[in-house]
């Protein structure tokens, strides 16, 4: 796949390797809308075929967006990482909805969406 065919960088928080998790199925279905895919998960090294960045504060480059599949509780502690690696847009996906952190991240400037990935994806919403 060329940079031209990607359509988005999209790091996945809380990737799993686990097929039967929503943040699993993400992976897989972000990189059949052939979207460029950094899962991240603090033990996993491989997720899908794909290597994996172990925190939030490790990934480099530009991303457009980030999507959430961690507690609300784990989010809190991120809300640095997330602001300095200013995606695009965050997904808070549901169950890791975080009204402080979500409002945190709206005054810094980054567009903050309540969907579902996999949703999105599907409806051509993404």
């Amino acid at each position: 796949m060329t940079e031209q065919e990607i359509k988005h960088r999209v790091v996945v928080l809380g990737a799993s390797n686990n097929p039967e998790r929503y943040s699993n199925k993400a992976v897989r279905m972000l990189r059949e809308h052939g979207h460029e895919v950094v899962p991240v998960h603090p033990v996993a090294t491989e997720i899908e075929g794909l290597p994996v960045v172990p925190r939030l504060d490790q990934v480099t480059g530009k991303v457009d967006t980030l999507t959430l599949y961690v507690s609300p509780d784990t989010l809190t502690p991120m809300q640095a990482d997330i602001i300095s690696l200013n995606p695009g847009r965050v997904i808070f996906n549901p169950g890791t909805e975080n009204p402080q952190l979500m409002q945190e991240l709206r005054q810094h400037g980054l567009k903050v969406v309540e969907a579902c990935t996999l949703v999105l994806l599907r409806t051509g919403q993404f």
